[in-house]
């Protein structure tokens, strides 16, 4: 018998008759999982007296709350991964996310475990559970991991109970994702004028290629938004790797005049600032330039490799070092920009978006770099952005997705451009050094949506229509309260796609959206679907976009 200097193992975890393990996940900053906590306690005796009450069954968590840290979070993948090496591989688990979660602390364990998982999410703007668990199913579907999910807004609707009854009894959910419908090169559209444009686009990305440039890569934990080499390759869509050390030498060249006639520029076209003294806690003029400096230098790069998108990891790595990314992400993604110079004097991509691909998500860094060539090809106006799919609800009987991206959109999503745009400080609890957002309410009008992601190195791409709203400025201030205050927010309607359809069947927390003139729409909707079975992508309409997509 061999005789290895291993660790000793611990104690197995198992769970009883009619019972099920609990386990939590959050995020990998203390501050927030402290902030977090209690909704998530709450959140926990919801589940127990539902499971106790309604179908005799107890909820035995996995870990203990942390004395120490003022939480009982998951917050490390070291710590999932020893969690999940002392649970029995073959037992019940619910994960039960009622706030943004690093996936990958708890996905490489639920990967290889062998007993029914089910990802339980409140469905909350404030705390966001919804967020986590989008983004925790996508990492799963990329894993090839088969799981259950389920959402409710206080876990004591029938929708809940129905759902949680399913999965105690057969370790499954079944949800009905019927909206979405596959297309191939054989759909009568296919003869149409606006599919051959979309199959020339296709080519020539295949031929040209569109490179992404990333400044490093695996944003808060999402493995979703990592996709294999292979997968890029396949659809013309390579990787250049970047750094953002690098990114950081870059703004040390820029000088300070031209960081002064960036801001300048912008004060000028009427954005508003709120500026303050204390850099700790407020914006101050110094944090806007430095991020002036940082879409300088990311149009820089932009220009060096020849990309035609760039994005910026951000949140762990340059949040500990400068000002927020988020401010230059959203300027750079504008075509009405503060002209560039590059170190010889010439203006960069003059007149048109550079498309940003915050978090460096690759699952959008796809539709959002394929939607900017293809309308820029038609003429069109090409401003491609992501979103967290945050919330939603009720008003004047219908429902409105609350779509809001943790910082910046392009000026020409938000209703009155630059003069409708406020900076924020970032939040002090996610950004040390500050640095301000691209606050505003989304303009009104009609919209294409998408989202890739990745099975096995396939990658396939969801795509819908929808109507951005502007809603009255009392339930828009409300909905801004309920969300986070200081970041940019769209409502909107997805045609033929409810609330617990996207629910069942996106694969990601991120959703791409471009704006589209009604007169277009179709024309595009084709085109872009073309587009992406040209380059190798297997399609999925959504919703009332698969009648749309008529010959």
């Amino acid at each position: 018998m061999l005789n290895l200097n291993l660790p000793e193992s611990k104690p197995m975890i198992k769970a009883g008759e009619k019972e099920v393990l609990l386990v939590t996940n959050a995020d990998l900053r203390e501050s927030a999982n402290v902030e977090c906590w209690p909704v998530q306690h709450k959140f926990e005796e919801k589940l127990e007296q539902a499971l106790s009450g309604r179908f005799g069954f107890k909820a035995k968590r996995a870990h203990l709350y942390k004395g120490d840290k003022k939480h009982g979070f998951i917050s490390s993948q070291r710590e999932g991964s020893d969690l999940f090496a002392a649970i029995d591989p073959d037992a019940p688990v619910i994960v039960l996310l009622t706030a943004w979660q690093y996936s990958h602390h708890l996905a490489p364990s639920l990967a290889r475990h062998r007993g029914p998982v089910l990802l339980l999410a409140n469905f909350d703007g404030t705390w966001p559970g919804l967020v986590g668990m989008l983004c925790m199913a996508g990492t799963l579907t990329s894993l090839g991991k088969a799981y259950a999910r389920l959402w409710s807004a206080e876990f004591d609707d029938e929708f809940f109970f129905k759902g949680l009854e399913s999965w105690l009894k057969t370790g499954q959910i079944k949800h009905d994702t019927s909206y979405l419908h596959a297309v191939d090169a054989t759909h009568p559209a296919s003869t149409t004028p606006a599919w051959a444009i979309g199959k020339k686009v296709g080519d020539y990305v295949l031929q040209h290629k569109e490179i992404l440039g990333l400044f490093d890569t695996f944003c808060m934990g999402m493995i979703n938004g990592v996709f294999p080499q292979k997968a890029l390759v396949d659809i013309g869509m390579p990787l250049e790797g970047l750094s953002q050390s690098a990114l950081l030498v870059e703004m040390a060249k820029v000088p300070q005049s031209l960081r002064e006639d960036c801001l300048a520029w912008y004060e000028a076209r009427g954005m508003k600032f709120q500026f303050g003294s204390d850099p700790a806690r407020e914006l101050t003029r110094d944090q806007v330039l430095e991020q002036c400096a940082m879409m300088i230098a990311m149009a820089r790069f932009t220009q060096r490799f020849g990309l035609s998108a760039v994005g910026v990891q951000y949140q762990q790595g340059l949040a500990q070092s400068c000002a927020a990314s988020d401010f230059a992400e959203g300027a750079i993604g504008s075509a009405d920009r503060f002209p560039i110079p590059d170190e010889s004097g010439n203006i960069i991509r003059a007149g048109k978006p550079i498309p940003c691909i915050n978090e460096v998500d690759m699952g959008t860094a796809i539709p959002q770099t394929m939607l900017w060539r293809l309308l820029d090809s038609l003429g069109l106006p090409s401003e491609t952005t992501l979103h967290d799919i945050r919330w939603g609800s009720d008003f004047a009987g219908t429902f409105y997705w609350d779509f809001e991206i943790s910082g910046s959109v392009p000026f020409e999503h938000i209703k009155g451009g630059i003069a409708g745009a406020t900076g924020y400080r970032q939040p002090a609890m996610y950004f040390p050094k500050g640095g301000s957002s691209i606050h505003g309410q989304g303009k009104a009008g009609r919209l294409i949506w998408a989202r890739a992601h990745y099975e096995g190195t396939q990658v396939i791409l969801h795509i819908g229509t929808g109507t951005a709203v502007e809603l009255s400025s009392a339930e828009f201030e409300r909905r801004r309260r309920a969300t986070t205050y200081e970041w940019p927010l769209l409502n909107c309607v997805l045609d033929g796609v409810g609330r617990d359809d996207l629910m069942a069947g996106h694969q990601s927390n991120h959703i791409t959206i471009a704006y589209v003139d009604e007169t277009k729409l179709q024309e595009v909707l084709t085109a872009f679907v073309a587009q992406a079975l040209t380059q190798n992508i297997r399609v999925l309409v959504a919703g009332d976009a698969a009648s749309r997509l008529g010959a």
